[in-house]
């Protein structure tokens, strides 16, 4: 019988509503009563609450730290976990955690709802009970999924290829540039040949984030002195433009020069598209080949969510600036 941890983190899943209609947060042995199925689930299952559940709004590198203490401290003692979490940040939270967690060989399932879960229509029903469900899976005497994932109405998607696209839709999270994991209808189907492997059977938890970074979209008509006060912000270490298409951006000679001045300042900058499909290829276009020549780095298909917590988890390790360079077009954790 496996064993599975539900880390019970806040969000809209675990959320009721007061005489005044205002959504509060609520206990787990409160989620267990409105899915009485869970009392006899073919698993043993323990939980773990926050003291101060939050508003995934509210996530910052701390609470990613906190969650993944939890799962260090409970590693040896539990086959899989499954994190009950807001959507709104929910692709950072396991973008993060990924990265954080190197050598994972157990699953890491976040999951949430767009309703709460005492509304009669919630998906929070059907969403925790499948992630429990994967969590459990296994193959030749190991776990099957051994990363962190997301799971959201019937798909199974590696959490840092994920983005939440809708605010309103049960499907609310897509994985737009690689194939989901698992998809979930009469049977759950597990496609074998896009899970994640490690490289090695030991876990190692990297603590150390760095949020001196700064993330800037592009658009027509934008003022440089935004962009270059930006950058002479103290202390800033990384920036992660969003540009067009595949990685274009204006050939301005004043927008190219604020750029180099601050890769001159030891910043690293890196490129990713606001396109949700596709990736960005520096020098495929002459509105990216000069930011390819100042030394600009081309985050491939990396989502904006995988580009900021993988900077993050880089600038807080100790690398020089030229390793974290070429980290970044390296894919990690099957971030890109």
């Amino acid at each position: 019988m496996q064993n599975i941890l539900i880390i019970y983190t806040g969000g809209t899943i675990g959320m009721i509503q007061n005489e005044k209609g205002v959504l509060l947060p609520f206990t787990f042995e409160n989620l267990i009563n409105y899915i009485p199925l869970l009392k006899n689930f073919p698993a043993k299952l323990s939980s773990v609450s926050f003291d101060n559940m939050i508003d995934s709004a509210d996530a910052n590198p701390e609470f990613w730290i906190k969650i993944a203490n939890v799962i260090v401290e409970n590693y040896d003692n539990y086959d899989g976990f499954v994190v009950l979490h807001g959507s709104d940040t929910m692709s950072y939270s396991a973008s993060a955690l990924s990265f954080m967690l190197e050598n994972l060989t157990k699953p890491v399932i976040f999951t949430g709802s767009q309703l709460p879960i005492g509304l009669l229509r919630t998906d929070a029903r059907e969403n925790i009970i499948a992630a429990l469900e994967m969590a459990c899976m296994s193959k030749n005497g190991k776990h099957l999924i051994q990363e962190v994932c997301i799971y959201f109405e019937n798909k199974l998607m590696r959490g840092n290829r994920t983005t939440k696209f809708s605010a309103e839709n049960f499907d609310a999270f897509i994985s737009p540039n690689y194939p989901a994991l698992a998809k979930v209808g009469t049977d759950i189907k597990i496609f074998d040949e896009y899970l994640y492997r490690p490289s090695i059977d030991f876990l190692i938890f990297h603590k150390s984030i760095c949020t001196d970074i700064a993330l800037v979209k592009l658009f027509p008509g934008m003022s440089l002195n935004i962009l270059r006060n930006l950058i002479n912000t103290p202390g800033l270490k990384g920036l992660i433009i969003e540009s067009y298409g595949s990685g274009n951006a204006p050939t301005d000679s004043d927008f190219i020069g604020v750029l180099k001045e601050a890769i001159d300042k030891n910043i690293i900058v890196l490129n990713i598209s606001q396109c949700l499909v596709g990736k960005v290829i520096q020098g495929k276009y002459s509105t990216s080949i000069k930011l390819q020549e100042i030394g600009v780095i081309g985050g491939k298909d990396m989502t904006t969510e995988a580009a900021v917590t993988k900077m993050m988890y880089l600038l807080g390790q100790n690398y020089k600036k030229n390793e974290i360079e070429k980290l970044l077009c390296i894919s990690l954790r099957g971030e890109c």
